[in-house]
């Protein structure tokens, strides 16, 4: 296999470093310290069997849209007319829905490190998320920011979990015989971590790269390998921090549990070090859901191509102001995540499809151990997604 060029070296590490932080959000912080809470060491289990079929995904994924050198709607398109702009208009919806939690995230945890209202400190970091699409190279300074802000987020959490005092004996065991199975809680934790706009965030920052072609699969298999790695890394030392708190009798508080976590785990200087890791998390997401969900809109008309750089900013901005003036929307966020948890299986039975077309991929010849695990993935996430949007739509108009 020829050497990675220099100039792509950079973009596998930022496209990895995209993912991951896109997917460690306000919402991921949260759902792993709930979760912990509620299943204590048994939770690494639920970890364990959304990291397989995280992995199982992204991979299945990341490989078809690299080797065709197409965003996943032109893909879409091949396989059925009018595919593409379905997906496109369901991420772009879910991202930017997803978007004013981000920003509200993002916002808070100024709040705890300055004392500023969250509005403002929503504000303030928005301007900061659209600072890195005012510089023309726009794509490169988005992995430089990913990546540093993305090594903040695992070696402040690391620090918290190596002095919480979490039994890891226990937890070790449990992931392999857990004492209880929540369904609920892996299907939660895997749409956080690929679902939406997420999945595609790494693999879109490859092809806008021009990483294409049979020739890049090695390289792209590792770089989606890593995304995975920092995010299961990170959930895995949120979960060990949470677990120390919870194994010595502590409760968390039920209107912000990671910012409990860490207090406990670490007092006053503890909770601030939760306000630079929300933010840093929140803020990382406001870039990858904006440009990933943009990503999507680029094959829809030439002016948002040309012009995709406005269009994130205009994406941030309207996110930003959506909280800003009505707050959080949270019935619209319950439709908006049962749907999201139906974009995966359709994305990945797309591609799964797309990968046995030549018209697509070439002579590009699809493993075929990965096409019947993400066959599975994509019917399990499938029935679990209706089954969520059944149970949630009653609640929007109550």
């Amino acid at each position: 296999m020829p050497a990675v060029p220099s100039r792509l070296r950079g973009v596998f590490i930022g496209a990895a470093f995209l993912m991951a932080t896109s997917a460690i959000g306000p919402g991921f912080l949260t759902q792993t310290a709930v979760f912990t809470e509620r299943l204590g060491a048994s939770f690494g289990f639920a970890i364990l069997v959304s990291i397989i079929i995280d992995i199982t995904a992204q991979l299945n994924i990341w490989r078809v849209i690299a080797v065709s050198g197409r965003r996943a709607p032109a893909i879409a398109d091949e396989v059925a007319p009018g595919l593409g702009t379905l997906i496109a208009i369901l991420v772009a919806v879910g991202g930017l829905a997803f978007n004013v939690g981000n920003v509200a995230g993002a916002g808070l945890g100024l709040q705890v490190i300055f004392g500023l209202p969250v509005r403002i400190g929503a504000v303030i970091s928005a301007g900061v998320a659209i600072a890195i699409f005012l510089f023309k190279e726009a794509g490169r300074a988005m992995d430089r920011f990913a990546l540093v802000l993305g090594l903040v987020l695992v070696a402040l959490t690391w620090y918290v979990a190596a002095v919480s005092g979490a039994p890891l004996g226990e937890a070790v065991e449990r992931t392999f015989t857990p004492t209880r199975i929540d369904l609920f809680a892996i299907v939660t934790i895997v749409g956080g971590t690929v679902g939406g706009y997420i999945t595609f965030a790494g693999a879109h920052r490859l092809v806008d790269a021009g990483v294409q072609g049979p020739e890049s699969v090695g390289e792209v298999t590792k770089s989606a390998i890593w995304a995975m790695g920092i995010a299961s890394l990170m959930r895995v030392v949120l979960f060990v921090a949470a677990l120390g708190v919870v194994h010595r009798g502590l409760a968390l508080d039920p209107a912000n549990p990671p910012a409990s976590v860490f207090r406990h785990a670490t007092g006053e200087v503890g909770y601030k070090i939760f306000g630079v890791v929300m933010w840093s998390a929140a803020i990382t997401s406001v870039v990858g859901a904006a440009y990933t969900s943009v990503s999507f809109l680029r094959g829809l008309h030439a002016a948002v191509d040309v012009r995709w750089t406005r269009v994130v900013i205009a994406f941030i901005a309207l996110s930003t102001a959506i909280f800003v003036l009505i707050g959080q929307p949270v019935r619209t966020l319950i439709l908006v995540g049962s749907l999201n948890g139906l974009i995966l299986p359709i994305a990945l039975g797309t591609m799964l499809v797309a990968a046995q077309r030549k018209s697509v991929v070439g002579g590009y010849r699809h493993p075929r151990a990965l096409t019947a695990m993400g066959i599975v993935v994509a019917a399990a996430m499938a029935g679990a997604g209706g089954y969520v949007l059944v149970r949630d739509l009653p609640a929007l108009f109550r």
